[in-house]
């Protein structure tokens, strides 16, 4: 039989950086043969030989030789080839990315999508126990989506093969170099810290860390460097948000647990059927737990408006009286409502907020520099303002938000009068209310959840939308 032609870098067209790592990035290709898409993981030789990887390479290429026969759940290494500077490892294409831009947009997932992607993750770390691997480095960042949103794990190279001559020996390594972690802080396990060997219940630490971020938008071990992180992990300090799940709560504390031996699954004499048997997966089926769910995040506080209603129907909870909030949700309510008759709307009478005359916008900025917000807009123009509560997940700071010229939308610390950020402008910037007190600020990157508690969500989203008109009026006519 005659063997299959040796690949080069030539069989592929290579098309943009999909992926970098410490020693190694990652391109889009396309196989020039059969069009189909891959991804190739590119090592430099002499950036490796440098930096003492080589085993990290080959550990990785091992794992992955390991679990090439497994249909589901990791990356799968096609083939590997070389030239005189290069490594290339060509790997499956997870066409929708990494987990972490999806909790970084969404802020945190539903419970629905919460509990599928944990299932996924139990059911991927069941195999890597059958085959004797540890990944230790479990995280977001190394968790993909395929073009199915199915999870593919990823990065062996931290891996541990159990009864490996070559693992024996760089335990050997790590014991003459302490604190030699490398990898991300917020998720690493004690035993790891503490230079103790690694066990399978290394992952389920990481796997807990992992569904608190998916339920409440952050990791549960947060500080300003990572040293305060790691005390922060040996002290096992860490807290729940208000409005976490009483299962995911259950499950997340059983499995973040200081003894490695008293994490739940670790002593399972088939992995992990104690895990499968919490009750936050009560209603899985283990042997086919269906399609994925819609990637939707988690909105407390926030009701869902879609179920039906008879919508001339005053509603008893009402109190009489017509203030502003009642009239912002009115409003809402009418923007919101689908109708077969489209309401005429009348003249609108009120200028444009971001009409202004130059000498108007002067006599305004020389006003405005008496004001402590001034010297936090790079000089220019605020056009609204006000406090917000900016959430990410279940955790929320407030901030004043400050709508100017430019355009920009500032988000300021009021306490500490600090700059956190802004929010990015855009053509695809669109804006959403949710009820009177909620709306989003749509990016392509991210979405804004903010909840404004004097109830003018209504008057904040028509504020940006006409800055956005003024500065995209083509965009914002399509």
């Amino acid at each position: 039989m005659t063997p299959p032609p040796k690949r080069s870098a030539s069989d592929f067209v290579f098309g943009k950086v999909i992926g970098e790592g410490s020693f190694s990035t990652v391109y889009l290709a396309k196989d020039i043969h059969t069009s189909k898409e891959f991804a190739i993981k590119v090592l430099e030789k002499r950036h490796i030989i440098r930096e003492k990887k080589m085993e990290y390479v080959s550990r990785e290429k091992k794992v992955l030789q390991i679990l090439s026969p497994c249909a589901s759940h990791f990356v799968r290494l096609y083939c590997t080839f070389q030239d005189p500077e290069r490594l290339y490892f060509v790997l499956t294409y997870a066409k929708n990315g990494e987990l972490l831009p999806h909790l970084n947009k969404n802020g945190s997932f539903t419970i629905e999508c919460t509990k599928y992607y944990t299932a996924e993750l139990v059911l991927a770390l069941e195999v890597l126990n059958s085959k004797g691997i540890i990944h230790r480095d479990l995280k977001p960042e190394n968790i993909l989506f395929d073009e199915n949103w199915h999870i593919l794990i990823t990065d062996f190279g931290s891996a541990k093969i159990l009864s490996s001559n070559e693992d024996r020996n760089e335990d050997e390594n790590n014991k003459r170099r302490k604190n030699s972690f490398v990898g991300t802080a917020q998720y690493v396990s004690p035993e790891l810290l503490k230079d103790t060997e690694a066990v399978f219940a290394s992952d389920l630490w990481a796997l807990g860390c992992i569904i608190y971020q998916m339920v409440s938008g952050l990791p549960p071990f947060r500080a300003g460097s990572e040293y305060l992180i790691f005390q922060k992990i040996l002290k096992l300090e860490y807290e729940f948000p208000e409005g976490f799940d009483q299962t995911a709560k259950d499950l997340v504390e059983k499995l973040l647990v200081l003894s490695p031996s008293k994490r739940l699954g670790a002593t399972d004499s088939q992995p992990y059927t104690s895990i499968r048997q919490h009750e936050f997966f009560s209603d899985i089926d283990w042997d086919n737990i269906g399609p994925p769910p819609r990637i939707i995040p988690y909105l407390p506080g926030c009701s869902d408006s879609s179920g039906n209603r008879n919508d001339n129907q005053i509603p008893d909870n009402l109190e009489p009286g017509l203030d502003h909030e009642k009239a912002s949700r009115l409003q809402l309510d009418m923007i919101c409502q689908p109708s077969s008759t489209p309401t005429r709307k009348k003249s609108e009478t009120n200028k444009n907020i971001i009409e202004l005359e130059p000498a108007e916008i002067e006599r305004r900025l020389e006003l405005q520099k008496m004001d402590k917000w001034h010297n936090l807009v790079e000089g220019n123009l605020i056009l609204k303002q006000g406090l917000v509560d900016k959430r990410k997940g279940l955790f929320a700071r407030r901030r004043m938000l400050l709508l100017t010229r430019g355009p920009h939308l500032y988000y300021v610390d009021p306490a500490t009068m600090t700059l956190k950020g802004e929010i990015p402008w855009g053509a695809e910037l669109r804006t959403e209310p949710k009820n009177f007190k909620i709306f989003f600020v749509h990016t392509p990157n991210r979405t804004y959840y903010l909840e404004d508690p004097e109830g003018y969500a209504l008057e904040w989203c028509k504020a940006i939308d006409e800055v956005r008109a003024f500065y995209y009026p083509e965009q914002s006519q399509s």
